[in-house]
């Protein structure tokens, strides 16, 4: 069996236009791809129409990968690489497969020996820990911590010491929604000269980055509301 390529497809993190992040390159793939894997069809379709694609939507062929897709159901793609068949994979925003379910797709290219091809674009981690001053020798991506109050104040403080230990910036991140419950219990349970940046709404033209000691950012609160935001702490 001769299989395509798998093509990680960067998406602009806001509503932007893609060609003010993404590489001509990347943008010049695009129309020689007819299959794609998705997070969200509806999406993924005016992502491609922005990028060039207006008038040819309904030529392509999508299917969808997300949280509700069961891990044992994503074999069912490989039949999209037979023949040669070149794949792109599309995150809901930023870099597929970075805090994503299209890295199940990835694993099942690396076990059957498809290349996979990452391009270039935005990722809201690695800009915010470039802007926040903090230490970008050594850091770790949290992920999502737990929603439920008790537990999430647990792992701040947890990740609080990791970050004493190793001087080393700890990353995390939300659902939009929940962002100011995570930054009062951050104002609640992290040491007062525990620095905090956060960056909201990276590359957007109402993008909000700040770094500040616990201390200061209790006596200048802010309010992030449900725009897409990473926390980054440095104890």
């Amino acid at each position: 069996m001769t299989y395509g390529k798998l093509y990680l497809i960067p998406t602009p993190l806001g509503e932007g236009s893609p060609a003010d992040v993404l590489p001509a390159p990347v943008l010049e793939l695009l129309p020689t791809l007819d299959r794609f894997v998705v997070e969200e069809t509806r999406t993924a379709r005016r992502f491609l129409s922005q990028a060039g694609l207006k008038g040819h939507i309904g030529e392509l062929d999508f299917h969808e990968l997300n949280e509700h897709t069961n891990p044992a159901q994503v074999e069912a793609f490989l039949p999209l690489f037979a023949d040669g068949h070149d794949v792109g994979l599309l995150s809901e925003a930023g870099l597929p497969a970075v805090a994503d379910p299209g890295a199940l797709l990835v694993a099942l290219c690396h076990r059957h020996g498809i290349q996979v091809v990452p391009l270039v674009g935005p990722s809201s981690l690695m800009l915010a820990l470039m802007a926040s001053g903090l230490n970008g020798q050594s850091f770790a991506f949290a992920g999502y911590i737990p929603a439920k109050t008790e537990e999430r104040r647990s792992a701040l403080r947890n990740l609080e010491k990791r970050s004493a230990q190793y001087h080393q910036t700890q990353i995390l991140i939300e659902t939009p929604y929940r962002n100011d419950a995570l930054m009062a219990d951050m104002l609640q349970c992290l040491g007062g000269n525990t620095r905090l940046c956060v960056a909201a709404n990276l590359t957007c033209p109402d993008q909000f980055i700040c770094t500040r000691r616990v201390t200061d950012w209790k006596s200048q609160p802010v309010t992030i509301g449900k725009r897409p935001c990473v926390f980054l702490i440095l104890s």
